[in-house]
């Protein structure tokens, strides 16, 4: 009986450090950045996914599915998967994959839409198995990677001039916070201070309408899905390559951009298996997030070595947010369209500087980085594929043959 009690006492040190170890690599930086990249989530898409459900003819049970499916698992992919690999992979689901499903919900029954999203969830697992996308991933030189990042936030930091433009006292507030936070305050995210700055006066100036309608609660279940080659073809198909291009090749190339060494392989056959879990449970997917990732893995989110931890810190919110989205969603509803672009302009500043000076800096490749800057901020996809996926395409063959 001795052996058990000495190995309990030889390893309850050792799992002591770990746990200590986590909490010490939690600092300012990190956790704003996680809230951050929450709020990114939890604002817009939320939204989507009402009207989604609500063009779809949803039940309050389906909706509350549908929530509880994409942020709880979601959340707990952003807590797994840095904490295995030490590194700021950031989960939450397809934004892009919600605004193409408020287009086609009334098309399908409610059981074809969740096969749909399991096929979907098989076609990224096995796309992720296959190592397939690790090759295309490690075709692309760096800085044409790092130029499609700045292609792709570019259209969310210049929404801060319209959002400016149209809530000019919040939007001063930011600005001015920002701007001041830069100069002086050094230990704090100038971002977190904007944010914070334009959510109080948010609420001394505005009127905010909430909605007196509140989902009612049901605990989340198991829903049975309906397969079909319709729903292959018109939906899994899509639905996969959106995930993919719009969330997989972004946030892969927002770590490779800051000089982290990603698991590719894993992380979109993880990103596979979890959207096969949401799909169960109402949920179109729940995987790596584009830009959840860029902003928990660029320099606002302080010491390289300690960025995991807020993606640890975004999943926690993430989960909780799933978990009470039925009680959250009348005040998010309530939020303006403008503060919204607002807080993901701010939010993103940094991870387009970083991008750019990483994308134009050396002499070499700059023709490349150009076009996959310029293909991805057009925003034009072609067969369901999106625009950085051929601005990644077209810098790469640019690089490896007029300026190889």
């Amino acid at each position: 009986m001795g052996l058990p009690d000495e190995y309990q006492e030889h390893n309850a040190p050792s799992q002591s450090r770990k746990w200590n170890g986590l909490f010490r690599d939690l600092n300012s930086q990190n956790i704003s950045a996680g809230l951050v990249s929450s709020v990114l989530v939890m604002t817009g898409p939320a939204i989507i996914i009402l009207q989604a459900a609500a063009s779809g003819g949803f039940t309050d049970q389906q909706t509350i599915n549908w929530m509880f499916a994409v942020y709880f698992f979601g959340g707990i992919f952003s807590i797994i998967m840095p904490l295995l690999y030490r590194i700021p992979i950031t989960g939450g689901h397809s934004i892009t994959g919600v605004a193409f499903l408020a287009t086609v919900t009334t098309q399908f029954t409610y059981p074809q839409l969740i096969g749909g999203y399991v096929m979907s969830g098989v076609i990224i697992l096995l796309v992720g198995l296959s190592g397939f996308f690790t090759k295309i991933i490690k075709w692309v030189p760096k800085e044409v990677i790092s130029a499609m990042l700045g292609g792709l936030v570019t259209g969310y930091v210049v929404q801060i001039v319209p959002a400016v433009k149209e809530m000019p006292m919040v939007g001063a507030a930011a600005v001015l916070s920002f701007l001041l936070c830069t100069k002086y305050i050094k230990k704090v995210p100038p971002v977190v201070i904007a944010i914070a700055a334009a959510f109080v006066v948010l609420f001394l100036t505005e009127n905010l309408a909430f909605a007196t309608e509140q989902l009612a609660f049901s605990w989340p279940s198991l829903q049975t899905p309906e397969f079909t080659g319709m729903g292959l073809i018109t939906l899994a198909l899509p639905l996969a390559m959106l995930i993919l291009s719009n969330d997989a090749a972004p946030g892969i190339g927002a770590l490779e951009s800051s000089d982290f060494k990603p698991p590719i392989r894993k992380i979109v056959s993880t990103s596979g298996a979890f959207s096969i879990l949401a799909g169960f449970f109402g949920g179109q997917c729940s995987n790596i997030a584009g830009m959840m990732t860029a902003i928990c893995s660029g320099p606002d989110a302080g010491p390289r070595a300690k960025r995991y931890m807020g993606s640890v810190v975004s999943g926690i919110v993430t989960v909780l947010f799933g978990v009470f989205a039925w009680k959250i969603v009348p005040f998010i509803q309530s939020l303006p369209g403008a503060f919204v672009s607002l807080v993901a302009g701010f939010s993103l500043i940094t991870v387009l500087h970083s991008s750019l000076q990483k994308g134009f800096s050396e002499n070499r490749y700059r023709l490349s980085a150009l076009a996959a800057f310029i293909v991805t901020l057009s925003n034009v996809s072609f067969f369901h594929i999106s625009a950085p996926v051929w601005g990644l395409i077209v810098g790469a063959v640019l690089a490896r043959t007029i300026e190889r």
